[in-house]
């Protein structure tokens, strides 16, 4: 009998083991003086987490080739200010805290402490013995080795100007020609909507032009560099229609003020371009052979030489890029790139890089499916090479350096088992050889650089780690010097929780769908929580946070008793071309079914988490999204809180809207909009509206409530006087911490007007 005795005791411990896994746990159930205690307790943990962390970074300021100072914020406001030489690998203090405190009270500065020393900003001087700084407002010259102050008017700047790199122009930059010829013998003039040139010696207009009208006029006219030739438009205009708002609670007033802005939405029309080109020396003027711009305004010409210029063309609808080479002899064009795709080409990251000594253009493109660096040759019209490639995605251009022919990058996704989010920094050739990594795998980066490019400094860090500060060499990526490390000593003495990263296969099985999770300091692993899901589905980024940081408004409202989640699901930025196309024509999506695979596998590893109470909130497209998850998933999501909601892709914004849903304006706009869909609500909605809303009209959310209304539902609704675009600022969020409070835990929110 005594030997069946341990396997017996194994029996009963795995079925006690089973009993407990399979026994739902208690939800998480206070009584209402309870949870009047934990808004105390969360409103004193606002506040008192922004003093539990310090060092969370360093700013460099550059001083000379390659040196600079920082400053630190410490406990207690205590500040020091630190010195770095990387060529000589030195970190020491700027100066004597004490003796420049000193200097400045005999300079008749009062209550001056020196381990809170009130300076504004500061200049080092090229060999570091003596700085410039500035107090109050008063300038000083501080010599180091004496300590003695003298007034200046204002701190110097460094002039040096360092050869080498080329900092990459906004594409969006519109260069306007001068008036006057680069030769300086011509002016321009439009008159009665027609070209006239004059010599700038004083002799008569000639008149170029005839066909310009009121209605056609010429205009935006651009000199070649050689002088010998014009580019001009005839342009049809097109005034954008208004929107208003009225603005209720003006003080000193008894009466509404109405307010308008032009804003131009979905299908409406822009003005257009014809572009000619004009020869100044038999002043013939030659239509161009290229369509008639209808998107956008006159682009930006790109001078390959004298004879020949470039410009970029988008198609409205966002599906074909293109750019254009215009023979300025006959007006003669052909396409150096020509992009087409079936679904969107993400205008806004676009980028182009001209190289006119090399012909060559340095793209960015997602046309082999990620987000890559191309080499394109002008003279033929075709790609030298692939500088990039593989399954991971560029996320930014630095700079570009066109001597040694280097590119300096951002990526994420190259390093497996990594988030495919967090953004390292490289360096490589045009030829696609010789890249270097600059930062650590594991962490997500942000780099700055030295004056001379030669050094950077790094600071690493995720969700759930505390940032470090680097010093960083740009030549092998070495590390050279620890410069901080974040103290958060304080934070885990309070007992706060940092958020957890967490990750789940998708909709496909396959995909991997990245989020946080945000839980309350007195977490109880024996209890269920409703789950708040902070919704933000716009396709022009991701969302979920990647970096350290101390405060968020999730885990403030976790404190109440919630555990708060972030998902960035597909049809979001960032991944693959197939994971961001899941929003083309479809922002109704908002890559739910992402979110609801990954909220069940995280009730899955996490049991605390209560699939039967889930909450969302969002606010501009996020406001679209938490009300479509209540119209279009009611069996998942039981409450939400939409702020200035862009409920209908046709009322907002022309140009993002067009860029995920298309042209023309089809039914597909209809049929995802939360008007449209108002009378199938089911569960708790707060909707939120700023009245002075000038990025998404407040009529959108009016909208809904009229449909709404009409539809017999029940719904809480709060318009804010005066507030712009927002979840209603303090009060708003506050609104929305009670709703959840009184929809998820059925505990009726503090009575503000007569709980203490």
């Amino acid at each position: 009998m005594k030997k069946f005795l341990p396997s017996l005791l194994i029996l009963i411990v795995v079925a006690l083991a089973s009993f407990a896994q399979t026994t739902p746990l208690a939800s998480f159930s206070p009584s209402r003086a309870q949870m009047l205690q934990r808004y105390k307790d969360a409103a004193i943990k606002d506040s008192l987490v922004r003093k539990t962390v310090f060092k969370l970074s360093v700013t460099p300021n550059w001083s000379g080739a390659s040196s600079f100072w920082y400053k630190n914020i410490l406990a207690d406001s205590l500040v020091e200010y630190v010195w770095v030489d990387p060529v000589k690998n030195i970190k020491r203090p700027l100066f004597d805290a004490l003796k420049i405190a000193d200097a400045l009270k005999a300079a008749g500065h009062k209550a001056i402490q020196a381990d809170r020393l009130p300076i504004k900003n500061a200049f080092v001087y090229n060999n570091a013995n003596k700085i410039a700084i500035a107090v109050d407002r008063h300038f000083y010259d501080v010599d180091l080795t004496s300590y003695t102050l003298s007034k200046i008017d204002s701190l110097p700047v460094d002039q040096t100007d360092y050869p080498g790199l080329t900092r990459v122009p906004a594409r969006w930059q519109r260069v306007r020609s001068n008036r006057t010829s680069p030769d300086k013998l011509w002016n321009f003039t439009i008159k009665d909507h027609n070209i006239f040139l004059e010599p700038t010696n004083g002799g008569s207009k000639i008149q170029y032009t005839t066909d310009g009208t009121a209605s056609l006029p010429y205009g935006e006219v651009t000199w070649s560099p050689d002088s010998k030739h014009l580019v001009a438009y005839k342009i049809k205009r097109v005034v954008d229609k208004p929107v208003y708002h009225l603005l209720t609670s003006l003080p000193n007033t008894t009466r509404s003020q109405l307010k308008e802005n032009a804003y131009k939405q979905p299908g409406d029309e822009f003005t257009t371009y014809e572009m000619f080109v004009i020869n100044v020396d038999n002043r013939s003027v030659k239509k161009v052979d290229t369509d008639i711009i209808d998107f956008f305004d006159a682009p930006r010409l790109q001078w390959s030489n004298s004879k020949q210029f470039m410009f970029e063309k988008v198609d409205r609808g966002h599906q074909r890029f293109r750019i254009i080479e215009v023979n300025l002899n006959d007006g003669s064009t052909r396409n150096i790139v020509d992009e087409q795709t079936k679904t969107f080409i993400y205008e806004q990251r676009i980028f182009t890089y001209y190289l006119p000594e090399t012909a060559e253009i340095i793209w960015v493109t997602e046309k082999d499916g990620w987000r890559h660096i191309y080499l394109v040759d002008t003279k033929k019209g075709s790609v030298k090479n692939q500088i990039t490639k593989g399954e991971w995605v560029v996320r930014n251009i630095d700079s570009i350096d066109v001597k040694k022919r280097e590119i300096w990058f951002q990526a994420s996704g190259m390093n497996q088992g990594e988030d495919p989010y967090f953004i390292h920094y490289y360096r490589i050739g045009f030829d696609g050889k010789k890249l270097v990594t600059l930062t650590k795998p594991g962490f997500n980066h942000r780099i700055t650089w030295s004056n001379d490019k030669q050094y950077f400094v790094d600071t690493y860090s995720a969700v759930d780690k505390a940032p470090v500060s680097i010093l960083g060499r740009v030549l092998d990526g070495k590390q050279l010097m620890e410069l901080e490390k974040a103290d958060v000593s304080k934070h885990s003495a309070f007992g706060f929780k940092l958020p957890e990263p967490f990750k789940a296969k998708g909709r496909d099985g396959v995909t991997d769908i990245w989020g946080v999770i945000y839980r309350p300091t007195d977490f109880d692993s024996s209890k269920r929580y409703p789950i708040i899901e902070n919704i933000y589905a716009g396709p022009q980024d991701a969302f979920v946070p990647k970096l350290f940081s101390a405060t968020n408004e999730m885990q403030s409202m976790a404190e109440l008793g919630f555990i708060v989640v972030q998902i960035d699901g597909m049809g979001t930025a960032n991944r693959s071309k197939a994971f961001h196309d899941i929003c083309w024509k479809n922002l109704a999506d908002a890559g739910f079914p992402d979110r609801i695979a990954w909220m069940r596998a995280l009730a899955t590893t996490y049991p605390q988490a209560d699939t039967t109470k889930i909450g969302l909130y969002g606010t501009s497209a996020g406001g679209q999204n938490s009300l479509g998850g209540l119209l279009f998933y009611p069996n998942w999501y039981k409450a939400a809180v939409s702020a200035c909601g862009c409920h209908d892709n046709r009322i907002d914004k022309q140009w993002w809207n067009e860029q995920w849903m298309g042209y023309p304006v089809g039914k597909h706009y209809d049929e995802q909009s939360n008007i449209t869909n108002a009378h199938k609500l089911k569960g708790k909605l707060l909707l939120i509206v700023g009245e002075a809303d000038t990025n998404v009209p407040p009529e959108s959310t009016y909208r809904v409530a009229d449909a709404l209304i009409k539809a017999k539902k029940s719904f809480e609704f709060l318009a804010v006087p005066g507030m712009g675009h927002s979840d209603g600022g303090t009060y708003g969020r506050t609104k929305k911490r009670d709703f959840f409070v009184k929809s998820l835990l059925g505990i009726d929110p503090p009575d503000r007007n007569n709980d203490e």
